[in-house]
């Protein structure tokens, strides 16, 4: 069973999901949780199968004190990096939390201070902390939802079952039919074997 939080006191985790990806956003979430929650399946999203993750999006919503979910895209990756895009989803997710947080967890180990707010990251603080567990649910639930939706306008990428990650199936298409408006062009699309013998 992962502790609350770090510190007492409303404290907001965030996580982001989709930063290995190479196609759509990045998508972080912020969450505070109620001194009173508890539940035994959350855990790091990467720990819990699709089915868990869906269980406990609703959950979740309705149990936080306030939540917030933001999704950066493709094109501003692409211009201010997907580590300061990460961020900035971050930021923009608790930008959305209708209450302010006196603390804020991150998972990971680079945050820039939000407002005047303390801040510390916390490397596997998905599979430490609920908050920061309860981010990376959202975080994921989102994207993979957006990801889907995509996936109807481009379905020979199969994003609606990669969800844009780099698999072998999405690099094929890619070399076959190209990119897209959702692609990462700043990210090395494909392996280097690819490149066009002159």
């Amino acid at each position: 069973m992962l502790a609350l939080q770090l510190l007492d006191g409303l404290e907001a985790g965030t996580d982001e999901a989709g930063r290995g990806c190479l196609a759509g956003p990045v998508t972080a979430a912020a969450v505070i949780l109620p001194e009173s929650f508890s539940n035994d399946i959350l855990n790091d999203s990467k720990q819990l199968s699709e089915k868990k993750r869906e269980i406990l999006r609703p959950i979740i919503e309705l149990e936080a004190v306030t939540f917030g979910v933001a999704h950066i895209f493709p094109k501003e990756i692409d211009v201010i990096n997907i580590l300061n895009a990460s961020i900035l989803g971050m930021h923009k997710a608790i930008d959305q939390l209708s209450i302010s947080p006196v603390h804020i967890i991150v998972d990971g180990n680079k945050f820039k201070p939000y407002k005047e707010i303390p801040h510390q990251t916390i490397i596997k603080g998905d599979g430490k902390y609920m908050n920061i567990a309860a981010a990376s649910v959202l975080a994921k639930t989102y994207r993979d939802a957006y990801m889907e939706k995509i996936h109807e306008e481009f379905p020979m990428y199969n994003w609606k079952k990669n969800k844009g990650y780099p698999t072998v199936e999405h690099r094929e298409a890619i070399k076959k039919y190209g990119t897209t408006k959702y692609h990462r062009m700043s990210f090395r699309l494909l392996p280097e074997q690819y490149t066009l013998d002159l």
